[in-house]
């Protein structure tokens, strides 16, 4: 048995609160369990400089840990005194967005998403691109309402989840507890159609084995395929 009491295939308790921000084009309030994030969307009629007059827009992230996320508190990270940590996966939600965006279509203009955890209990880069591809539509949605774009330049759903091997089974959706204790552990990034967009697994003892790897692939693939449809019932 887990410590939180689920079984080995079932996802914590999730919910996705659009229009969380009043501010912003675009947000979501992420819940996994008790890893919270605030996703939020911004519009810029500009591009990046490099892409300046090549008739494709860009899609970005910025990733940040509040000080008291955690149970001791952290120091707060300037922008260019960002930890490898954060780099890291500021650079995977963008990645795992523009995977879902067909940039040509959204023109010379840019998407900048903004991850702050509020509360981390395990999970934070995935739940943070589960977040901000909700964050993401509400600003094209608002993009659409104000008739700056005629129509959406997402071709796609995108979510992510992490999975492992706990006590030697299988596990999905680790909580802290779990992860600080597993095996292996890996990330896995899964359009709603079911196109892979990235994988990152780790052993943290002894290698896993293919038929393991598979278990992992099989659970991912469920719970992202939840997800999605979470996505669509709140965002659509």
């Amino acid at each position: 048995m887990r410590p939180s009491g689920r079984a080995f295939n079932e996802l914590r308790s999730i919910s996705l609160e659009p229009g969380f921000s009043k501010h912003a084009e675009g947000s979501c309030l992420v819940k996994c369990g008790d890893t919270h994030v605030l996703c939020t969307a911004s519009w810029d009629e500009t591009t990046p400089l490099w892409l300046r007059g090549s008739g494709r827009g860009w899609v970005t992230a910025e990733y940040g840990m509040l000080p008291r996320s955690t149970g001791g508190r952290m120091k707060r990270e300037a922008k260019g005194g960002q930890s490898g940590r954060t780099q890291e996966i500021q650079r995977l939600i963008g990645r795992s967005l523009r995977a879902v965006v067909d940039l040509k279509a959204l023109g010379e203009r840019q998407i900048m998403v903004d991850c702050d955890v509020i509360q981390a209990d395990g999970g934070t880069r995935t739940a943070s691109i589960t977040g901000a591809w909700v964050a993401m539509n509400e600003a094209v949605k608002w993009a659409l309402a104000q008739g700056i774009i005629k129509s959406s330049p997402i071709t796609d759903r995108v979510a992510a989840i992490s999975c492992g091997l706990v006590a030697g089974a299988p596990t999905l959706d680790l909580d802290y507890d779990e992860d600080s204790t597993a095996q292996a552990d890996a990330n896995f990034v899964i359009t709603g159609s079911g196109g892979l967009v990235e994988i990152q697994a780790t052993a943290e003892g002894n290698p896993f084995t293919d038929d393991q790897f598979a278990a992992l692939m099989s659970l991912a693939k469920a719970g992202c395929a939840s997800l999605s449809k979470m996505q669509g019932d709140r965002g659509d």
